[in-house]
């Protein structure tokens, strides 16, 4: 009797650690660490992302708004977080500007993100899906009235105006102003510089800020470090400056992933290409304004759109 206990015992534990190491098909995968930039739109698809994976049954740990682009990027390359979403042309321009790349390359989508794809695999373990059909490129706003006032309507009216003594007062955050790609490009394409007092530099890359900022005037702001994908453009009645010698690259916000991350789940790949596909300009507009301007969460906002898009139950 002794024995014949035993012997169920031992079969018992055996089947349960069976089960243990099998896993049920709803167990949780993961975790999978999801970080995003501090702006608007950054948290907006680090949500969407989120949304997508754990509705597929991911443990997603939430990292949002980790930091500016150099922080979120050496969070990712430190295993810090597993995936972000970011802007295709800054593959190019920032983490391998040091690559001999043809400008052609920078003002092509789809060849902005081949290249970006294969570098980022190939020195950075770093996995590139497919980004959304829309550009978030770096612009410069200015209230409609100030556009119309003073006949100002492209970026090279403005550097006239700038170059003849006209008052100006640009809002932006420390990296608009900085980065080689960003204002300097401005500056050097349509021949005019700006004085550190004709900049307010802000601690965020938040352009709801900087659109408000300059839409009231606020210190003296009358110009704007604004995104193509803004929602708080038109509401605001400011006016994009037209880039008329096509300086800026284009900038495609995509997921991307450590190589590993996608080896272990390749699964996510096909979850989230055709949800980005959907991300056209106008519906980043309507998801930023949300945020920007109605003051929603930016979870409650993505997830709202991932189920009235039927991507999430």
């Amino acid at each position: 009797m002794r024995r014949y206990l035993t012997v169920v015992l031992l079969l018992a534990f055996a089947g349960a650690l069976l089960a243990g190491c099998g896993g049920g098909a709803d167990e949780a995968k993961g975790p999978v660490t999801i970080g995003s930039k501090i702006d608007v739109e950054g948290p907006i698809l680090g949500y969407i992302i989120a949304g997508v994976l754990e509705d597929a049954g991911f443990q997603v740990v939430d990292r949002m708004r980790t930091g500016a682009t150099d922080v979120v990027r050496r969070a990712l390359l430190a295993g810090e977080i597993d995936g972000y979403p970011e802007y295709t042309a800054n593959a190019l321009t920032v983490f391998h500007a040091d690559e001999q790349i043809d400008p052609a390359v920078l003002r092509d989508a789809g060849a902005t993100f081949e290249e970006a794809k294969r570098l980022d695999y190939e020195i950075e373990e770093v996995t590139w899906l497919r980004p959304a059909p829309a550009n978030n490129t770096w612009a410069v706003a200015v209230p409609r009235a100030f556009a119309q006032q003073w006949g100002v309507v492209t970026l090279s009216e403005w550097a006239e105006y700038i170059n003849g003594g006209g008052d100006v007062k640009v809002a932006g955050s420390q990296e608009f102003f900085d980065r080689d790609d960003a204002m300097p490009s401005f500056e050097a394409a349509y021949g005019f510089s700006l004085s550190s007092d004709q900049k307010v530099v802000l601690a965020t890359g938040d352009t709801a800020v900087t659109a408000k900022a300059a839409a009231e005037g606020t210190d003296g702001v009358n110009a704007a470090m604004v995104y193509g994908t803004d929602g708080t453009i038109a509401a605001l009645d400011l006016l994009v400056l037209g880039d008329e010698l096509g300086v800026q690259p284009v900038y495609q916000p995509a997921p991307i992933f450590r190589n590993e991350v996608i080896a272990e789940y390749p699964e996510i790949v096909g979850l989230l290409e055709p949800v980005f596909a959907q991300l056209d300009l106008r519906t980043l507009q309507a998801l930023n304004a949300s945020v920007a301007l109605e003051g929603r969460d930016a979870r409650e906002v993505a997830e709202e759109w991932l189920r009235a898009e039927g991507f999430i139950e």
